[in-house]
């Protein structure tokens, strides 16, 4: 017992007299350098450190924890599966759990959104989705090329990572990129250009761009800024994939699950796209497990071609269908998300109003994906780190961190949600005092 107690000890300090993450751990962790706190527990959106200090959570797993940490009936579920030892890893044999959320998801989410899908489960990361996701692509059409968007981010794995924008992260890959054409995103160019017909006129014969296998896309940018594409601009895209024998994929990894108040991303943007990969929030529990979701005339995969050891994680399937039952087979949860994404848009545009004192500030995204831009370099990293002192975690995001990113739990409280921005506005304060100063 000695042992054991030791072994959950909160005196994390190494032989040299450094904590034991500093010491130990690699270098190349991140989010603990932006929120340098050592977090014991956690419960809905609020996390709580060893030395007893609440923090509200406008972070969410970076959008893997769209129903808040341990949500009870998640939680509740899970722990019934594993006290009947229900199987926990299941690579991809035919179990209970899987099957029940194969036919949970096929009734709760497709059917009603008149979809009609095949089910892939892959490695349990987004990027390992992706990699799927294009590989397929590739096979269907014969071609080689992709297809990606400026600013877009869609993993660290090299496929995904020669989809990916962000240099920092591309050339730490350490090899040359290939096989991908990157068009312009909405309003990249500019608000009074349509980027849409340049993609259109860049892919004419002649161009010198390779006749794609497929267009990958992300609804709402998450890393690369939040930027948000419009209805009219997403359906020229996939109007534009069709034209040109292209298959559509969106990446709906951090988009989906509820983020943008709908399930998917893509619901109220009109178009059906060909392949959509799911992860982060796809378990509730923040569980690793990822999905792709596959027009059934392209699955065209031999059996195991793609695979993976941990394609079969049961607990999260547990997890997942839990989330679903509960939250999305009605339309109760979905108009809940409306009304607090319009509360969440007021309190933004509030902020909107004290920011631009010191800084021309751009609200982005939509639903309960959202953004606050800064113009001043610096200025979104210095609000993040300013929060955290105050009790609060948020991010930013985009190719110079511009961008102050909000991802509360999809079932804030009201309460919960005035007294994250209560923190946020006093610490914006706090600098724009130092500001003047």
């Amino acid at each position: 017992m000695t042992a054991i107690a030791n072994a959950f000890s909160t005196d994390l300090v190494s032989t040299s007299g450094l904590d034991i993450f500093e010491s130990d751990e690699s270098s190349v962790r991140s989010y603990c350098r932006s929120f340098p706190e050592t977090i014991e527990s956690a419960l809905g959106s609020i996390q709580l450190s060893t030395t007893g200090k609440e923090y509200i959570d406008f972070f969410a797993g970076a959008g893997a924890l769209n129903y808040g940490h341990n949500e009870p009936s998640l939680k509740k579920a899970l722990l019934d599966y594993i006290s009947k030892d229900g199987i926990a890893h299941g690579l991809d044999f035919k179990t209970q759990a899987k099957g029940q959320f194969i036919q949970t998801f096929k009734d709760q989410i497709l059917t009603p959104r008149a979809l009609d899908y095949k089910l892939q489960f892959t490695g349990p990361t987004g990027t390992n989705a992706v990699e799927a996701a294009i590989k397929l692509a590739r096979k269907v059409t014969g071609r080689h090329n992709i297809i990606a968007f400026t600013n877009a981010f869609h993993g660290m794995s090299l496929g995904s990572l020669a989809l990916t924008t962000n240099p920092k992260k591309r050339d730490a890959g350490g090899v040359h990129h290939s096989n991908v054409s990157f068009l312009p995103y909405e309003n990249y160019l500019g608000e009074n250009i349509d980027s849409a017909e340049v993609a259109r006129k860049l892919l004419r014969p002649g161009s010198g761009v390779d006749r794609p296998a497929a267009f990958i896309l992300e609804t709402i940018q998450g890393e690369g800024g939040v930027n948000t594409a419009t209805r009219h601009w997403t359906q020229a895209i996939a109007n534009l994939a069709k034209e040109v024998g292209a298959l559509l994929i969106v990446d709906d990894i951090q988009a989906g699950c509820g983020r943008t108040t709908d399930f998917f991303s893509f619901e109220s943007l009109g178009v059906n796209p060909d392949i959509v990969t799911l992860s982060k929030s796809l378990s509730g529990y923040g569980l690793p497990m990822s999905l792709v979701l596959i027009k059934p005339h392209l699955d065209v995969w031999e059996p195991g071609e793609h695979n993976g050891t941990f394609r079969g994680n049961n607990l999260a399937f547990v997890t997942a269908q839990t989330a679903i039952l509960k939250y999305w087979s009605t339309n109760e949860f979905s108009n809940s998300l409306k009304v607090t994404a319009e509360a969440l848009d007021k309190k933004l545009r509030d902020f909107q109003n004290i920011g631009s004192v010191i800084d021309n500030v751009k609200l982005k995204g939509r639903g309960l994906f959202r953004g606050i831009e800064f113009t001043r370099p610096g200025l979104a990293n210095k609000v993040s780190r300013a929060a955290f002192a105050e009790g609060l975690i948020i991010e930013t995001s985009g190719i110079d961190d511009q961008v102050l990113k909000f991802l509360p739990p999809l079932n804030i409280s009201n309460e919960h949600l005035d007294l994250g921005f209560e923190k946020l506005e006093t610490a914006f304060k706090k600098l724009q005092r130092g500001h003047h100063d």
